[in-house]
């Protein structure tokens, strides 16, 4: 039997998952699983590199030592964040996505490029975090003029795990660098932005060989495991798991609700609704919306001192209907979650939550309520119709949450509760 490793780290867990193949089909074992986060520092978000790369050494070195013998393994996480190297150093510190500080740097680049053409040669929606307003922060900063190499966080793992730095596909497309034509970084972009033409290196496929372990590695590790690419953004290797050809949502930290397609779709319609069109295999489109999901579960569960599955328990005796926008910029990093979704909820007139099963059940229907609304954008967008939603992922556990969907929707949902992403990633391997 051949053995798999899938490394599947989001912004707030990690995962080492073992695959193999019985009966035709992917089977998991999690072998390890992992706290991650961001720290805050001076008024900035950062990611702790140190403790990350701990973390996914320790794994491999559990999973070696139950499993000797495994023929390859791979890494994804969530997209948009990177690293500045100068040669084998890193510069200046890794932000995390939530951090504000393209704040100042969007009606920049906007006045340089504005947003209507960014839109129309990437079709990368905007969002404030998106990684080409973050480099131009770097650039103002001096920090590209140096810079050798930028990697994404996959990209810089599989660095310090073997010595070789090599870009993703799926994980550049969501970057708002990538021309939708060409599927390569895009040089009127890069040149009118005035970044440096060498951080934009040749893009790699998932399933294409790394490398194996530099020896000091294998040495501290207990053993050797080829490192090979997967489709390295967490959405793109999740969806890339889905059989269905019907909309999907991708249920995590974000809610990512879309369509595999094989052409964008960057009309203004789409523009306005603010869809995206990243990266899938084979150089095809995931066009899907960002939604800002569990986030918001997770962060007022932990606030109150309960689990995501206490936070959802006893909605349903809850008769508050009210919902807010949960895709506000203000819940996306807010020092309390639970009175940023207050505050909301003021904003739109709404009675103030009696207890936390109202709040639960607010948070719960304002999702499906924004589900809803997506689904039907995207029925318009690409000129047909749907009549079920295939959930993965973590959310997929949250049974409240898919019946609001289907009531609110009128659409089946296919609820799968699996290690998507980390069978994608798997999938990728055995190829």
């Amino acid at each position: 039997m051949f053995f798999y490793l899938a490394i599947d780290i989001g912004a707030s867990s990690g995962r080492h998952i073992i695959g193999y193949m019985e009966s035709g089909e992917i089977k998991t074992v999690e072998i390890y699983r992992f706290n991650n986060g961001v720290f805050r520092d001076n008024g900035h978000l950062f990611w702790d590199l140190d403790n990350l790369l701990c973390e996914v050494k320790a794994g491999i070195k559990k999973a070696l030592k139950e499993y000797p013998r495994i023929e390859s393994m791979a890494i994804d996480t969530w997209g948009v964040d990177y690293i500045l190297m100068k040669n084998d150093t890193i510069i200046g510190k890794p932000y995390a996505y939530r951090d504000s500080r393209t704040d100042l740097t969007i009606p920049k680049v906007h006045s340089i490029i504005p947003f209507e053409e960014l839109y129309k040669r990437t079709g990368i929606a905007f969002n404030t975090f998106n990684t080409i307003y973050q480099l131009y922060d770097d650039k103002e900063k001096g920090l590209l003029d140096e810079a050798t190499d930028f990697l994404h966080i996959p990209e810089y793992l599989n660095y310090c795990l073997t010595g070789i730095k090599m870009k993703e596909y799926t994980m550049a497309s969501t970057t708002g660098l990538i021309n939708v034509n060409t599927k390569e970084y895009d040089d009127y972009i890069v040149d009118k932005l005035g970044y440096n033409k060498n951080l934009f290196k040749e893009l790699h496929e998932g399933g294409e060989l790394v490398g194996n372990f530099k020896d000091e590695i294998a040495s501290e590790l207990g053993g050797n495991i080829p490192v090979k690419l997967c489709l390295s953004h967490d959405t793109a290797s999740a969806v890339y798991a889905v059989d269905y050809d019907c909309p999907y949502i991708s249920s995590g930290t974000w809610s990512l609700l879309g369509v595999k397609e094989d052409v964008a779709h960057t009309d203004i319609n789409s523009m306005n609704a603010n869809f995206t069109n990243e990266g899938g295999i084979n150089r095809t489109f995931r066009y899907l919306k960002n939604i800002m999901g569990m986030w918001v579960v997770n962060n007022i569960s932990k606030e109150n001192g309960i689990t995501p599955i206490e936070f959802r328990a006893n909605v349903l005796s809850s008769n508050y209907k009210y919902t807010f926008d949960i895709n506000s910029k203000e819940l996306l990093a807010p020092k309390n979650m639970t009175e940023a979704v207050k505050e909301e909820l003021r904003k739109v007139g709404a009675p103030m939550p009696k207890d936390l099963n109202d709040l639960a059940n607010s948070v719960l229907l304002s999702l499906a309520k924004s589900y809803k609304e997506s689904i039907e954008e995207i029925e318009r967008n690409i000129s047909r119709k749907c009549d079920s939603i295939v959930i993965v992922g973590g959310g997929a556990h949250n049974t409240i949450l898919n019946q609001y969907t289907e009531m609110l929707s009128g659409k089946r949902i296919i609820s799968l509760p699996i290690e998507a992403t980390a069978i994608g990633n798997l999938k990728i391997q055995m190829r």
